[in-house]
């Protein structure tokens, strides 16, 4: 399959460091294999326990470059308060046109920060927007759906429909991270939400570690698709029944 546009896979995420928590060994697997991956943040973290906009956007831009992807930028929509409206769809929608991914990463649509399932919800219908011609989105760009929708379900108590082996990458997953030094590193503000910086690098391998034996692999991550997968040939199915 040729490349669709200037990303393949787009993440979407409420906030700088989400991708990099649920999705990121998935981005280096699929950029190792030669795709254009991207992420596109909603917020700009101004309303974090710990650290400011600023902090975060560098913290982000080194992150993107542990991760490798092509492209990654943040919209301005209030950090604690992402809405579904048709403004935001439209902020987004834009971005989908110029970018054109096949594939949109987004976050599972339960959870217990509402700007993580809000974020599920409009991302799913800036998708649909971004398809009606006679919108308009503010610039040029002509209107792209994109083919697939994926919900990263690490966090989720669910069953995943499929697991992606980012055995490889764990170590870049990691380090991608922990390039948050405002959030993951040992800090006063928060220290009762936030998990410990001696226990970070446990339970982000056990998470994966525990998707891993799931999927007959030693490090996996999660996801969830809506409708039914194809199947052409019983005889590749991969993950061994017993």
């Amino acid at each position: 399959m040729p490349p669709t546009g200037l990303v393949d896979i787009l993440a979407i995420a409420a906030h700088r460091d989400d991708v990099e928590q649920t999705c990121g060994g998935t981005l280096l697997a699929m950029q190792a294999k030669g795709w254009k991956t991207g992420i596109l943040d909603l917020t700009r973290g101004e309303s974090g326990t710990r650290g400011t906009a600023a902090e975060r956007e560098a913290e982000a831009n080194e992150a993107a470059r542990i991760l490798r992807v092509a492209t990654r930028e943040a919209l301005d929509l209030p950090d604690g308060n992402v809405e579904n409206t048709l403004q935001n769809r439209l902020k987004i929608a834009a971005v989908l046109r110029r970018l054109r991914p096949r594939v949109v990463i987004l976050p599972y649509w339960q959870g217990r920060h509402p700007d993580h399932y809000t974020t599920a919800t409009l991302g799913y219908e800036a998708c649909f927007v971004s398809g009606l011609a006679k919108v308009d989105t503010g610039n040029a760009d002509a209107p792209h759906r994109p083919f697939k929708i994926l919900y990263a379900s690490l966090y989720a108590d669910v069953r995943p429909t499929f697991a992606v082996d980012i055995t490889p990458f764990m170590e870049e997953r990691f380090q991608s991270l922990m390039a948050y030094r405002s959030q993951y590193a040992t800090r006063a503000e928060g220290g009762a939400l936030f998990v410990p910086e001696d226990e970070i690098r446990e339970r982000t391998f056990a998470m994966a570690r525990h998707c891993g034996l799931l999927a007959g692999v030693r490090y996996a991550e999660p996801f969830v698709q809506k409708e039914i997968g194809l199947v052409d040939d019983l005889m590749l199915l991969p993950v061994a029944s017993i």
